[in-house]
């Protein structure tokens, strides 16, 4: 239960960082970019770090870049899909979504979870 109050609190903490951050920047776009995902990898790997050491948290590192390269070649293939092909958002996803889940595994299971 103390991890999860913990997690809360340091999550809100860098939230928070990042809003005001994203806030101060311009375009204004960039608060979304920066409200979510980074503070919220922060926030976990810090803990982690805590709790199980640095070895661990150079692999679930790892596993979120892997995520990340995922994600950039999901938004491409949406992307392509809905603007070249004028396919629907709803099979666009699903494609994009087996890209993704492709592209990750492969890379996990090509280059596994540590450097």
């Amino acid at each position: 239960m103390t991890e999860y109050i913990l997690r809360f609190i340091a999550g809100g903490v860098i939230v928070s960082i990042f809003s005001i951050l994203g806030d101060m920047l311009r375009p204004k776009s960039f608060a979304g970019l920066l409200g979510a995902a980074p503070s919220v990898a922060l926030a976990t790997l810090g803990i982690a770090v805590v709790e199980h050491g640095p070895n661990y948290v150079a692999a679930e590192s790892w596993t979120m870049i892997y995520g990340a390269i995922a994600l950039a070649c999901y938004s491409v293939v949406v992307c392509h899909l809905l603007m070249r092909f004028h396919l629907a958002a709803l099979p666009s996803t699903i494609v994009a979504l087996a890209v993704w889940l492709a592209v990750a595994f492969g890379l996990l299971a090509g280059l596994g979870g540590a450097a």
